[in-house]
């Protein structure tokens, strides 16, 4: 199982130079990937681009909402970043969250898995630098994308119910989740992925002495996941309450064994979210640096 980590708003407000510091750190501490998250910050393409530079490190998006964005305007972004990184990019996608994407932006919500399906047939050729003539049920696209020397990335969907991890298996090379406990990735997503599929886990992570004070303020920090339908399905299915009972939390050897059992689980790739402190969270970063 290879180890990333996130980098940008998840951790904490991150100006541009805190952005690549954390990059360039990821880099020398020798994490596969740096993962960066979209919500009401950074636009996660342009920071990729914005650190795309940094070598020795691949990067992804978990993950980019599509309904904000066309399939044309996403695969030009999504190449303008293959060509910044030298072709070192994962392009994780999902349906968003319905409480924002309908109140916050006036977007339909309904059918995800659906609108996904017609989105991602949309999206693949474009990265591949087709053209597309298209006028369906909830897209209509007609044209193409050049952006020299970028490839199709790598493109997966932010999966949980049956319907879209169909899609992911079908449309996409795997999944890539937040917040999803173990025993929901090995008893429901990977047998629905099939085998081949990547399987891309993320979690907050905190190396700390005191854990249940930790899990605590990660429930406060991420509440709102635990209201939200598309998280609490999973919490439901995992049998906790919310996010700070799925996070991985403790000393050194009670994260490594929360990491084999992610690991045990199918998962293929896992990308931590440090949180804490500057330093709870240096310290999470050494020791996962030392695991990775």
């Amino acid at each position: 199982m290879q180890i990333g980590i996130a980098i940008g708003d998840l951790r904490g407000p991150a100006g541009a130079a805190e952005l690549l510091h954390q990059a360039r750190e990821a880099a020398a501490a020798g994490f596969a990937t740096a993962w960066v998250s979209q919500g009401f910050g950074w636009d996660a393409m342009v920071a990729l681009a914005a650190v795309g530079h940094v070598e020795g490190l691949r990067f992804g998006t978990a993950v980019v909402p599509v309904p904000q964005r066309h399939p044309l305007v996403l695969a030009g972004q999504a190449l303008s970043v293959q060509a910044v990184t030298g072709n070192r990019l994962t392009l994780g996608v999902g349906a968003g969250i319905g409480a924002m994407v309908g109140p916050v932006f006036g977007l339909a919500t309904d059918r995800p898995a659906r609108r996904m399906r017609e989105y991602l047939t949309l999206l693949n050729p474009l990265l591949r630098g087709e053209s597309v003539v298209h006028q369906g049920e909830t897209l209509t696209a007609v044209g193409s994308v050049a952006v020299p020397g970028a490839r199709a990335p790598s493109v997966v969907v932010a999966a949980l119910g049956p319907a879209m991890l169909r899609v992911a298996r079908e449309l996409a090379d795997g999944t890539v989740t937040w917040l999803t406990g173990p025993r929901t990735l090995a008893g429901h997503i990977v047998p629905r992925l099939g085998d081949g599929k990547r399987v891309i886990a993320g979690l907050p992570v905190c190396v700390t002495a005191d854990e249940a004070g930790v899990r605590a303020r990660i429930a406060e920090t991420f509440a709102m996941a635990a209201i939200a339908n598309e998280y609490r399905a999973g919490f439901d299915r995992e049998g906790v309450a919310g996010a700070g009972d799925v996070a991985v939390v403790g000393d050194e050897d009670a994260v490594a064994g929360q990491l084999k059992r992610l690991h045990d689980a199918g998962v293929t790739e896992f990308w931590a979210a440090p949180y804490g402190s500057v330093a709870e969270q240096e310290r999470t970063s050494r020791v996962l640096a030392e695991i990775a």
